[in-house]
């Protein structure tokens, strides 16, 4: 019986339903990266790969975090902070799986994917986490380990970094940062309770936060439009690219005008609605 909830409190830690996220984008990326036959023993090692990278920068970032954690209401019962896993078991299962996973890209997809996924684990770890104790500009930096398994997908199937590569980071980035905006605001009292001043945190009136929302969400628009000027996808994906963007848009001048936790609420589930459709229009409708 122990042994089931150690389990389960390693599978917590390495916080499944980002790690899904992260290999649904890989998946797309590898996807929209490959010629007319599709490798799919190359795909399952990829994702095999990137998915236990995922896994091991989350836990390790449970790791770092923990005694923040302990003081915010919705992490408290993590088990770090709630006493139910050791520190020492949490650190080595997340510094395996993370190696594994490292090595795995390395041994059976290629060196420049692995390299990317090492990458976005340190950016994660020892840049963006030290951060958010310093200064609400650590959202940027935390975005860009977040937009990086399409690209990593890509890399996977073409074995390079090219323009769409870094189109496909940008959609992914500037996504991020609405939605992390809406999860500050919804959750700002938990951030400041553990001492992190991300923006929501020390703008009271919400104008500067809005802004900034308001700002990359035109910009996601714009770059959205671009797999189909590139040509990568058609006219069915661009219409509903467009389409999807200016209700996100919409979304983001409610909360502007009327700053509330409904607004708020509202723009977080309209984030995360906009992101599948848009990955599922960008496969659907791949030239």
């Amino acid at each position: 019986m122990r042994g089931k909830i150690v389990l389960a409190d390693l599978w917590s830690l390495t916080k499944p339903g980002i790690t899904r996220l992260v290999m649904v984008t890989t998946g797309v990326g590898f996807y929209l990266g490959a010629s007319d036959s599709l490798d799919l023993v190359l795909l399952l090692h990829t994702l095999v790969g990137t998915g236990l990278l995922a896994a091991g920068t989350n836990a390790l970032n449970q790791y770092a975090e923990r005694g923040a954690d302990a003081r915010m209401k919705r992490t408290s019962k993590r088990p770090l902070p709630a006493g139910r896993l050791k520190e020492s078991t949490a650190l080595a299962f997340s510094t395996g799986i993370s190696v594994a996973g490292a090595l795995y890209l390395v041994a059976l997809v290629n060196p420049l994917t692995a390299a990317l996924g090492a990458a976005s684990l340190l950016i994660y770890i020892f840049i963006y986490t030290p951060l958010k104790r310093r200064t609400w500009l650590c959202t940027v930096v935390g975005a860009v380990p977040g937009a990086l398994p399409p690209m990593m997908g890509w890399t996977a199937a073409t074995g390079r970094l090219d323009a769409l590569a870094w189109v496909l980071f940008g959609i992914v980035f500037l996504w991020q940062m609405p939605h992390f905006f809406a999860i500050g605001w919804l959750y700002k009292q938990d951030y400041a309770r553990a001492g992190f001043p991300i923006l929501p945190v020390i703008d009271d009136e919400g104008k500067r936060t809005a802004r900034q929302i308001i700002v990359y969400t035109c910009a996601l628009v714009v770059v959205s439009l671009l797999t189909s000027v590139m040509g990568l996808t058609g006219a069915i994906y661009f219409f509903g690219a467009l389409t999807l963007g200016l209700a996100f848009l919409v979304l983001g001048f409610a909360l502007a005008t009327t700053p509330t936790g409904l607004s708020a609420r509202r723009l977080f589930l309209g984030s995360v609605l906009y992101l599948p459709v848009l990955l599922i229009l960008m496969v659907v409708d791949k030239v």
